[in-house]
């Protein structure tokens, strides 16, 4: 099954950009998921097609509006796809939430610009809101790129190795442990006999040491009780 991304946008050039190479680039030319792209200007009003007004109320920035951004919506059809906003006032992006909508057939995805929505047309047509962290950037599109890229990999067959995805950050509840590779010394430095041992419950113990470490210095709120329940 194809993974069906449609964004929602007012720079629709903005796309595939950085989802076009690498993986996700390999991955959409071999189809494990598809990406379009609905130019919000098109659904404008007036002369200027215009898509934002005046926030209702007075205040800074300007607001898309919800007949503009409503039309747009429903020019998808009728489809089971979540529908996302992303805003930095949804809930905020994690490992689980990617995977579900991994495991999904797609989403339909609104690049939110300016001050904000319309809370109406999220409300009437029940859109979903999506923060990648405690930021604001200038729009939505690159949050979406990240998205869609956290999504992509886990596609199957996306990835090389399967086992790659599983033992990463956040997977497994910690942050991931320390790696080396060749060579064996660099600039005085040595990798740890451990991982040359060749024992390889020793090597999975070190590495899971070094997880809980790590996670317990810098991320320690990961280590919460009920963490995955919140």
């Amino acid at each position: 099954m194809t993974f069906r991304s449609t964004i929602i946008t007012l720079y629709p050039e903005m796309f595939p950009g950085p989802l076009g190479v690498s993986l996700a680039g390999r991955a959409l030319e071999e189809k494990a998921w598809s990406l379009e792209t609905i130019a919000l200007r098109e659904f404008g009003k007036g002369k200027h097609k215009n898509v934002d007004d005046t926030p209702a109320g007075g205040g800074a920035g300007m607001v898309l509006r919800a007949d503009v951004l409503g039309e747009a919506i429903d020019s998808v059809g009728q489809d089971t796809r979540p529908r996302l906003l992303m805003s930095p006032r949804g809930r905020v992006l994690d490992q689980q939430y990617v995977r579900e909508l991994a495991d999904g057939p797609g989403a339909v995805i609104v690049c939110g610009r300016f001050e904000g929505v319309d809370q109406r047309v999220i409300d009437a047509r029940g859109l979903t809101e999506v923060s990648i962290g405690d930021y604001i950037l200038s729009g939505g599109e690159p949050a979406a790129m990240i998205l869609l890229d956290a999504i992509v990999r886990l596609l199957p067959g996306v990835m090389g190795n399967e086992q790659s995805g599983t033992n990463e950050s956040f997977e497994t509840g910690l942050l991931e442990h320390p790696h080396y590779t060749r060579p064996q010394e660099w600039e005085g430095l040595g990798i740890p006999e451990i991982l040359t041992s060749g024992n390889h419950k020793k090597i999975a113990d070190w590495q899971r040491e070094q997880a809980e470490k790590l996670t317990k210095e810098r991320r320690p709120d990961l280590l919460l009780p009920n963490k995955k329940e919140s």
